[in-house]
């Protein structure tokens, strides 16, 4: 008696079976392995927004931090309803806003560029842009000399995290990163 294997969802898996979305070579749009870039970044950033914009919520309630998680929204907002609930939440949507712009600049930029270290290069980037140059020039932060070093160690940390997990999910979708798993392992399975 033979044993089924079960099959893992994928981006690139069809669970429906339905295979009326077929192109000439007969294959589905799904089962073709390729992903369709622009949707992967939106919903990347979107998803390194929402963790990442939330950490800093949770960064700045536990003081860890004492910029607001809507710092983006500086511009555009009051400061005083930055620190309201609404404003969390106003600034973890402009986090997810950029967060999308910025992988997708990724993508455009580093795609071919396989592991972690791209990323957390990146993050770091944006951080030295953001916290060290156009920041406290537009006034959205202080100088970095004025901001506290545990704002600043916990700003980095979290823009490092954002970073890799930016990079290394493009670098993971676009390489070859799935063939150096395992051969048993969820990630390379079928």
């Amino acid at each position: 008696m033979m044993a089924k294997h079960a099959t893992l969802w994928s981006v690139r898996s069809n669970h429906s079976g339905n295979h009326s979305s077929s192109n000439p070579n007969g294959r589905s749009k799904e089962q073709s392995g390729h992903t369709n870039p622009f949707t992967f970044c939106l919903s990347l950033g979107f998803f390194a927004g929402l963790i990442w914009g939330s950490l800093r919520g949770i960064a700045y309630w536990l003081k860890f931090t004492k910029l607001v998680p809507g710092v983006l929204a500086d511009p555009f907002f009051q400061l005083s309803f930055l620190k309201t609930g609404w404003g969390y939440m106003v600034g973890i949507v402009v986090f997810c806003l950029f967060s999308i712009l910025c992988s997708l600049l990724y993508f455009v930029l580093f795609s071919r560029v396989g592991g972690p270290w791209m990323g957390f290069v990146y993050g770091f980037l944006w951080w030295a842009i953001i916290f060290g140059a156009v920041g406290p020039s537009l006034s959205i932060t202080p100088v970095l000399t004025l901001i506290g070093w545990s704002t600043l160690f916990t700003e980095l940390c979290i823009f490092l995290l954002w970073g890799t997990f930016i990079g290394y999910s493009i670098a993971f979708e676009y390489t070859d990163e799935a063939s150096r798993e395992p051969a048993g392992s969820a990630a390379g399975a079928t």
